[in-house]
């Protein structure tokens, strides 16, 4: 079946939270904070590919999320940033937002 348009909720993912903390150490008066920062979300990328010639796999599914980003922790550890989520579409295709193009995939790879 050829699908030549499709309707898809994206979504990039959300950042970690930081994490607050103290340094607690025996002789340090008021250590002060050491608390990490939340890893950055993941984004959401669209590849034209040569081998994908339809939209039918948005016939299903009509969301698509990049992961999230991992939390922060003590001693100044900053989260896991999430993985970027790579979809892939045929050349030609126009990504839009709203009634405005944003992207217009054209090249492969691109």
């Amino acid at each position: 079946m050829f699908v030549d348009k499709a309707t898809v909720q994206v979504k990039a993912g959300d950042g970690g939270n930081g994490h607050v903390s103290f340094r607690h150490e025996k002789f340090v008066d008021k250590g002060g904070p050491d608390g990490g920062d939340g890893g950055r979300g993941g984004s959401v990328i669209f590849v034209g590919n040569q081998n994908v010639n339809t939209l039918a796999a948005f016939r299903f599914k009509h969301e698509v999320e990049a992961e999230n980003g991992q939390r922060g922790d003590m001693r100044r550890r900053h989260g896991k940033a999430g993985q970027d989520l790579l979809v892939n579409v045929p050349v030609g295709t126009q990504v839009m937002h709203d009634g405005q193009m944003i992207a217009d995939v054209v090249l492969v790879g691109q």
